[in-house]
């Protein structure tokens, strides 16, 4: 009976060709039903006799033949569900599967073929195997076992290459993995190029073929997509000696943004090992450029002559970081800084070029007079941004009065949510906090999910009751387990007073003169409690303090529009205090070598402990 197996499998085959071709070769009319309904019956014969044959073998044979009977069963029943989604089932049912269940249509669309192939697969190296022992007294079941595994794997290898094609045809996304990658244009740069009400053009002069110029070609085009005010050009400085000049560029490697006369170059360079440095911070570069040309420099008035924080960090003392940190970021955003002190006349007034003031970690109160001239440049519909400090030992009152605002000079603390610096208690003042609310000077931290870090903060309060046209709104407030540190030892002590909650750390004020509806006649007042948390101590490490004063600046002057992150590919520094470095020496040099001497001992233990072979060596007569 053996041998004859192999023809019922060829006539189901046969049946299933006699179905493709109705389906797929006459298409329609006569012979399709002809065609599909022999192949449909040849397919119904082959699963018969199966079945009949699968009782009269030998009782060795018998679990093979069942499961060839199971088989060649799913193969009609990949046929039937194939019938079930096809115009001919929408004639039975009287309308399209896929009208009613469209999602069911296309589950058994993919699932007929994949269960054919399951079916087919298998069937064939079963019979390859059992034909081969055709003459043999006995069935070695097991050969034919793992005959039908081995055509089950290469189904279900084809089936899972299908899929994954599939996907990857419909999802076409590019990961790139390599350690060396081109600033990608980021939210803020994108949306600044969208929102050119002019032409600007960018000039990029590259010799035709060079991997630099392929990587900022592809930058500025990625740029351009959604910015049709922005003109690009690629040029090589040789073929266009002309042009060149017009622009000032004295060779390739050289990108310049222009409008007008106005323009900025920008050097990358057309060697990429040299021009890496270059292409990981290309976003802020182009950033710096296109601000540079679509927006005119406006002016920022730092206030001085209260204490406040140094410009630069070589002019401050080792315990108060200066802000120069900051002041380059703001250059970076077109500002220009200037200082304003009683020399200057804050006494008097603020100088109405001013696009904003700051007042950066003061230490001192200000006078009656300083404060009254804040205070109309606020009414007239000034921005400010004010920082302050409690070591400072005041409450600014003068201040923050007319601002519906009060500052408790106390140090907020927290033993669950904080940074671990010095790893004393003195840490849970080193506050950290993800309280952000829905206002805009915080909308890219909290889609971020970016964290703010104080270093000291103090607690902002709303004042009651204060002029009914202030608008307060807190945008940052610290984690429910902060508390305030009345006596100052770090410990949540209750019966001091110390009260655990939500506290402000910053504040925005504004208000709209009656009648009005521009940005500019606004007053709007940004208030942190914590002006460590913008210098140079913790600016550049903590992304989340940058993003905050850069987007809380563009909130004050109006541009809400522009605000977003900035993509940047350069590499972070791995900072790490004294003890850490202590661990890393020890385990990579103490460590590390003593775990591999004790593998190889236990391995060579090991390997003592198994059983030798024995050798028996004979005579060569008896070899013979």
């Amino acid at each position: 009976m053996r041998k004859h197996s192999f023809p019922i499998t060829l006539t189901l085959w046969g049946g299933l060709l006699l179905v493709w071709a109705g389906e797929r070769v006459a298409e329609g009319g006569q012979w399709r039903v002809i065609l599909s309904s022999a192949g449909a019956a040849v397919v119904g014969v082959a699963l018969g006799w199966r079945w009949w044959r699968s009782g009269r073998v030998s009782a060795d044979a018998k679990p093979i033949e069942k499961a060839f009977v199971v088989f060649t069963a799913l193969s009609a029943v990949a046929l039937v569900t194939y019938w079930g989604v096809s115009d001919a089932g929408a004639k039975v049912l009287g309308h399209p599967l896929e009208s009613d269940a469209p999602k069911l249509a296309t589950l058994l669309a993919v699932f007929w073929p994949m269960l054919l192939l399951c079916a087919l697969g298998p069937l064939c190296t079963m019979e390859l195997a059992y034909a081969s022992m055709a003459r043999a007294p006995h069935v070695e079941a097991g050969r034919v076992r793992a005959a039908m595994w081995s055509g089950l794997g290469l189904a279900f290898t084809i089936v899972f290459s299908f899929a994954v094609q599939y996907v990857v045809t419909e999802r076409d996304m590019k990961l790139d993995l390599a350690y060396f990658r081109t600033a990608k244009p980021g939210e803020a740069t994108r949306k600044l190029a969208q929102s050119l009400t002019e032409p600007i053009r960018v000039t990029m002069f590259f010799p035709p073929v060079n991997e630099v110029g392929d990587q900022v070609e592809e930058y500025f085009n990625d740029l351009k997509r959604d910015a049709p005010k922005l003109e690009l050009e690629k040029l090589d400085h040789a073929l266009e000696p002309k042009r060149a000049r017009e622009l000032g560029v004295s060779g390739n490697g050289i990108v310049v943004v222009a409008k007008g006369e106005r323009k900025e170059s920008l050097i990358v360079g057309d060697q990429f090992e040299s021009a890496r440095t270059q292409l990981k911070s290309l976003d802020s570069d182009v950033q710096k450029r296109l601000l540079a040309i679509a927006k005119s420099k406006r002016t920022i008035y730092m206030t001085e002559g209260h204490g406040e924080r140094a410009q630069e960090t070589l002019a401050s003392d080792a315990k108060r970081p200066a802000i120069s940190a900051i002041r380059e970021a703001l250059k970076d955003q077109n500002y220009e800084l200037r200082q304003l002190g009683l020399a200057d006349g804050l006494a008097n007034q603020v100088p109405k070029d001013a696009t904003a003031v700051m007042v950066m970690g003061p230490q001192q109160d200000f006078s009656d007079l300083e404060a009254q001239a804040l205070a109309e440049y606020e009414k007239r519909g000034g921005k400010m941004f004010i920082a302050l400090d409690p070591e400072a030992g005041s409450d600014f009152k003068a201040l923050l009065t007319p601002l519906g605002l009060g500052f408790k000079p106390v140090l907020l603390a927290d033993d669950v949510v904080h940074a671990r610096v010095t790893d004393t208690l003195a840490d849970r003042t080193y506050v950290a906090t993800r309280g952000f609310s829905s206002h805009p000077s915080v909308s890219t931290n909290g889609r971020g999910n970016f964290p703010l870090f104080t270093v000291g903060a103090g607690a902002i309060d709303e004042l009651s009751p204060h002029p009914a046209e202030l608008v307060v709104d807190f945008p940052i407030r610290t984690e429910a387990t902060t508390w305030n540190d009345v006596n100052g030892n770090f410990n949540y002590d209750k019966d001091k007073g110390e009260v655990r909650k939500a506290y402000g750390l910053a504040a925005a004020v504004t208000r709209r003169p009656t009648g009005s509806t521009k940005v500019e006649d606004e007053m709007r007042v940004l208030v942190l409690g914590d002006s460590d948390a913008i210098a140079d101590m913790v600016l550049p490490k903590a992304r989340g303090n940058a993003v905050f004063v850069i987007d809380g600046l563009k909130w004050l002057l109006g541009e809400e529009q522009l605000m977003g992150t900035t993509n940047s590919e350069v590499d972070v520094a791995v900072m790490r205090n004294r003890e850490q470095d202590k661990l890393w020496f020890y385990g990579s040099i103490v460590l590390a070598p003593a775990l591999v001497l004790l593998v190889g001992l236990l391995a060579r233990r090991r390997a003592r402990r198994l059983p030798r072979p024995v050798i028996t060596a004979r005579a060569p007569s008896e070899a013979a």
